[in-house]
């Protein structure tokens, strides 16, 4: 039997049907054409990939519903993170209703850009927290878009609802490029201390740009991650197609992959899949 592998986090767009705003500025011009599915399929393939988690990228319901109807049809995903306005007092209401669309099933948890709010506290905004409690009391995750600006109020957030899933995108996004550890690695200690958190190992090629996207240069980041989360809760994405302004899809997966030799079979399995599996409520392939 073949290793099982989750890819926990990828996305898709079709600029004509949905803009993306984010994509701005000669180092993202690479991104500004299609991404779908179609394109996305064959190489996760021939990575040896079993199952997907597609995640939004707009704040959009509309995008979520695209993403849940493209779940329900044939291909590897098995998951959407998808988006709703956390601040409304309707919360509930609207992951219900996101819920009886096409593929609504598949809906396993959502995300906002805090990274992108001018407020650095804005998970800490009591009608944010009112809208992630709503989320922990649906059964989904909420997945934390943050940089080491935002990393203080994440912690401080996910200290005050310990009874909301909370998974850390991209690590965090540490600066491997400048190589400034701290004071990521403290914050990132501090979150991983809650036990409802979980982080990917995704998103640090594109951190850490063309000159040190190898192993050698992301292993102190990824064992730090690994020692701090423990293989427990740590979860594989490839954040394609972002991660090919640095590596193709097979490459990217494949130098994570590599970093995750110091674990033991078993370890390595639950970073691969095991994880993803239970996090989003994905059953096994076999």
């Amino acid at each position: 039997m073949t290793a099982d592998i989750v890819d926990a986090h990828h996305h898709v767009w079709q600029l004509s049907v949905r803009p993306q705003p984010w994509i701005t500025g000669p180092g993202l011009a690479p991104l500004l054409r299609d991404f779908t599915l179609a394109e996305l399929e064959p190489q996760a393939r021939a990575a040896g990939v079993n199952t997907t988690v597609v995640v939004q990228t707009v704040s959009s319901e509309d995008e979520t519903a695209e993403l849940l109807a493209l779940a329900a049809g044939p291909g590897p995903v098995g998951a959407v993170v998808g988006w709703t306005d956390l601040t409304a007092p309707d919360v509930a209401e609207r992951v219900a209703a996101l819920r009886e669309l096409p593929g609504g099933g598949c809906l396993r948890g959502l995300r906002h850009q805090a990274q992108d709010e001018p407020d650095p506290r804005w998970l800490c905004r009591a009608e944010v927290r009112r809208g992630l409690r709503a989320v922990g009391a649906a059964g989904l995750a909420y997945e934390l878009l943050v940089t080491p600006r935002e990393l203080p109020a994440a912690v401080e957030t996910a200290r005050a609802l310990p009874d909301v899933r909370l998974v850390l995108d991209h690590a965090g996004k540490p600066p491997v490029a400048r190589g400034a550890r701290e004071p990521w690695a403290t914050h990132l200690a501090e979150l991983a201390a809650l036990p409802h958190v979980s982080c990917k190992l995704s998103g640090l090629l594109t951190e850490a740009g063309p000159a040190h996207a190898h192993p050698g240069a992301l292993r102190p980041w990824t064992d730090h991650v690994l020692d701090a989360f423990g293989p427990g809760r740590v979860l594989l994405g490839s954040d394609w197609p972002v991660c090919t302004l640095v590596a193709p899809y097979t490459e990217a997966l494949t130098t994570t992959r590599l970093l995750l030799d110091r674990l033991a079979p078993a370890e390595r399995a639950a970073v691969l899949a095991g994880n993803a599996r239970r996090v989003y409520g994905l059953p096994s392939p076999w």
